[in-house]
């Protein structure tokens, strides 16, 4: 995947996640927020493994090797069932303003651990950046009402849900050259049957059919196809930069709510909006060139025949692309312009 189509899926995972707020609001007054969650993250779930078999004709295995599996549950335990579980239990015990600030954590726990634990690179621009797009995100959800005295173990608990989702987007870098929509549509099914365990033992009953058929809908969407849009966007820009486009979401949710549902626009609305313009900016004109070698490695994914895909097949081949099947590449040393994507993983 190009550099450009990377970005175009984060942004557009961002929008899809970030529109799905307020269509999730209307909902909120008729059930629990842990069986709002439930549904939502059920409906990606379910409408991705259907898409996933009409695509596929039936069942056909994921083709993860054995060595991805860890990666995959580790991805799945932090963020399909712990976080979820922190973010309710934040919830609970803190005002909203505070919850949305303390949500802006994801991305900064996304990059840190990119960075100091699995090395991806960032230059000035990149950290700049991120930081102009975590800081629009706080300054769209701070309100003069905000008080940080009494968040206690509820702060304390959105923050370590922001870091499960941190730590859940590393991981699932590891294993984005696989089928995203079987990545995307496992973590949906987890996350929606432990918060819809979760909700039911805590007494929670369910709603009309109608209102969990939004509830499914609006999850598939927000949920589910924007975290495939999202695993692509991995493929090709790793996890600090995906996940700083991807910060745009609550900027987008609030556009979209400005739009659709006329609510007003604040000026802390058009600085955030500034905000975030300018460190999507600076990602954009990022230029990450030097010579670099790449190691012998065999995998399987979605490819086109460019300088890193120069092999013969084993098979017969009708020319179309991009196509997938398990390839070898040789060692190569060479300078061009790069992210860290699939292909460039080295150290600097």
């Amino acid at each position: 995947m190009s550099a450009p189509t990377a970005i175009a899926a984060a942004l557009l995972a961002a929008l899809l996640f970030g529109a799905s707020t307020p269509f999730a609001k209307l909902l909120a007054a008729d059930m629990t927020p842990i069986l709002l969650a439930g549904l939502l993250y059920l409906g990606s779930g379910l409408g991705l493994w259907l898409i996933r078999a009409l695509r596929d004709r039936g069942w056909s295995a994921p083709g993860l090797a054995a060595r991805e599996w860890p990666w995959l549950l580790g991805a799945i335990a932090s963020g399909g069932v712990l976080g979820p579980i922190l973010l309710m239990y934040g919830l609970s015990r803190t005002s909203a303003s505070n919850a949305s600030l303390l949500l802006n954590l994801e991305a900064v726990f996304t990059a840190l651990l990119a960075w100091i634990v699995f090395r991806e690179n960032a230059g000035r621009r990149v950290v700049l950046g991120m930081a102009l797009i975590v800081g629009g995100g706080a300054l769209l959800a701070w309100s003069p009402d905000a008080r940080f005295t009494d968040a206690g173990r509820g702060a304390l608990a959105i923050a370590g849900a922001g870091l499960c989702w941190g730590l859940d987007n590393n991981l699932t870098r590891k294993v984005a050259a696989s089928d995203a929509i079987f990545i995307a549509a496992t973590k949906g099914l987890v996350a929606g049957i432990t918060n819809c365990a979760l909700a039911i033992a805590l007494g929670a009953s369910l709603p009309a059919l109608p209102l969990i058929g939004a509830a499914m809908t609006i999850g598939l969407v927000g949920y589910g196809i924007s975290l495939v849009l999202f695993v692509l966007a991995l493929r090709g820009l790793g996890s600090a930069r995906a996940s700083a486009y991807f910060s745009t979401a609550p900027f987008l949710g609030a556009a979209v709510a400005v739009s659709a549902f006329h609510d007003p626009a604040s000026a802390m609305f058009w600085l955030s909006a500034l905000l975030m313009a300018a460190g999507v900016w600076l990602h954009l004109i990022e230029r990450h060139e030097h010579e670099h070698s790449h190691q012998a490695m065999a995998h399987a994914h979605p490819h086109v025949h460019d300088m890193h895909h120069q092999h013969a097949h084993d098979f017969a081949w009708d020319g179309s692309e991009p196509h997938a099947h398990p390839h070898v590449h040789a060692p190569l040393l060479h300078r061009h312009r790069h992210y860290p994507d699939l292909h460039h993983r080295h150290r600097h």
